[in-house]
C-alpha cells in the first residue's frame, strides 16, 4: 500500500522545511510513533457452510467487529460447502453480509463457489461462468476493500482483479488465487467431461502464470523496501496431510501446485526475513513448516531445495470454524522469527 509511503515521505518533507524555522510539525511524532507500533488482522475462511452457519455468520461477523484492534480481515475462500447450490442469489446474500464488516476486508475465492460448481449437487454450472459472476459481485471495484475502504494493488489489467497486494508497517501482504481441487485441473465431471477441457487448461494456464508473476514481484518489492516479512495468502492447501500418502503415491494429484512451490522456494530463499503462508481448504488448524529440510512434501513437489523459514497456518475451517484466527505482527523496531505470532479467537455463540 503506497499511502504510508507517501505520508512518511510528506512528513520528512515538511520536517526539512521547517529546519531552522524553530517550527515542529505537531504530527511528525505521532507518525514516528505510530511506525513502530504492532498490529493484528484477523483471518477466517471456509465458512458459513451449510443453513445452521449461514444463519450464525452474521453474528460472527458482529465478533470480529468487535475486535476493535484489527487493522483488516481476509477470508480465505470457500464461502459454502461443497454440495449446495453455486446461485448468484447466494453470491448476493454474502456479499450482503461482507458489507457488514466494519473493518476493511479481502477475499481470495474457494473452489467450493466456482471450480467445483459443476456437481450435480452445485447446479451443474460452468465453472469459469461462476468465476466470472463472482468477480463481478465481490470485486466490482478493483483496488478497494469490502466493508471499510483499504487501497490495494491488484492484477486487474490481467483479469484478476482478487489477486490483491499490499503492506503495512514493513510487512509485504500477497493475496492469491490458488484453489483446491488441484488448483482446478480436475475434470468437470457433473457436466460430463472426463478430462480438462481446452477452456478450462487455458486458465489454469492464465491463472497460475498470475500467481507466478504476483509472488515474485511481492519478493521483488519486499526486498527492495528492506521489509522485514513477507505474509501470503491462498484458499487451497497445497500441503493437506490427509493427502500426503496418496500424492506421495501419486505426485501427479497435486501438479497444479508444483510451479508455485517452487518459485515459493525459491523466493522465500532469497529473502532476507520470515515468510508466512496462511490457507484454508482443509478445515482444520494447523502451523507447521511444510517445505523444511526432511520434509516429505519436498519429495512429493520433486524439490531438492528446502525452505526453512517458510512457516504455514491453516485456519480452521467447515465445522470447526468456531473461530478466527488474530494475527498480530510485532513492532518495526523488531526484526527476527517472531515478527507474526496468532491465537485462536473463539466466537461467543
Amino acid at each position: 500500500m503506497r499511502l504510508k509511503s507517501f505520508q512518511t515521505a510528506a512528513a520528512a518533507a515538511l520536517i526539512a522545511a521547517s529546519v531552522g524555522t524553530g517550527i515542529q510539525p505537531a504530527f511528525a511524532a505521532d507518525d514516528a510513533a505510530a511506525a513502530q507500533q504492532a498490529f493484528s488482522f484477523g483471518v477466517i475462511g471456509d465458512i458459513p457452510y451449510g443453513a445452521a452457519e449461514i444463519a450464525k455468520f452474521p453474528a460472527r461477523i458482529q465478533d470480529i467487529n468487535a475486535d476493535s484492534g484489527l487493522k483488516f480481515v481476509t477470508h480465505v475462500g470457500d464461502i459454502k460447502n461443497g454440495s449446495s447450490v453455486c446461485s448468484d442469489e447466494y453470491f448476493q446474500h454474502i456479499r450482503a453480509e461482507f458489507d457488514t464488516f466494519e473493518h476493511p476486508l479481502i477475499f481470495t475465492p474457494g473452489d467450493n463457489e466456482w471450480v467445483d460448481c459443476h456437481r450435480t449437487n452445485n447446479g451443474a454450472y460452468n465453472p469459469l461462468e461462476r468465476l466470472d459472476k463472482l468477480r463481478e459481485v465481490f470485486f466490482s471495484e478493483p483496488g478497494k476493500t469490502m466493508g471499510a475502504t483499504m487501497p490495494l494493488k491488484t492484477q486487474e489489467n490481467l483479469g484478476l482483479p482478487e489477486n490483491v497486494r499490499f503492506t503495512q508497517n514493513r510487512v509485504a501482504f500477497s493475496v492469491i488465487n490458488v484453489q483446491g481441487s488441484n488448483n482446478s485441473l480436475l475434470p468437470w465431471t457433473g457436466l460430463g467431461e472426463a478430462a480438462a477441457t481446452p477452456e478450462q487448461l487455458a486458465e489454469v494456464e492464465h491463472r497460475t502464470g498470475a500467481v507466478l508473476a504476483q509472488l515474485r514481484e511481492t519478493f521483488s518489492d519486499a526486498t527492495r523496501r528492506n521489509d522485514r516479512a513477507v505474509v501470503l495468502m491462498t484458499q487451497a492447501d497445497m500441503f493437506d496431510p490427509s493427502l500426503l500418502d496418496a500424492a506421495l503415491a501419486n505426485p501427479g494429484m497435486v501438479s497444479g501446485f508444483r510451479e508455485i512451490v517452487e518459485t515459493l522456494i525459491e523466493e522465500s530463499n532469497s529473502f532476507d526475513g520470515p515468510v508466512y503462508l496462511i490457507n484454508g481448504d482443509s478445515h482444520v488448524f494447523a502451523e507447521n513448516q511444510p517445505l523444511a529440510e526432511g520434509s516429505p512434501w519436498l519429495e512429493v513437489y520433486g524439490q531438492d531445495a528446502a525452505a526453512d523459514d517458510l512457516q504455514r497456518i491453516t485456519v480452521d475451517g467447515s465445522a470447526n470454524a468456531t473461530n478466527y484466527v488474530r494475527f498480530t505482527v510485532a513492532g518495526n523496531g523488531d526484526k527476527g522469527a517472531d515478527i507474526l505470532s496468532w491465537e485462536k479467537v473463539p466466537f461467543t455463540g
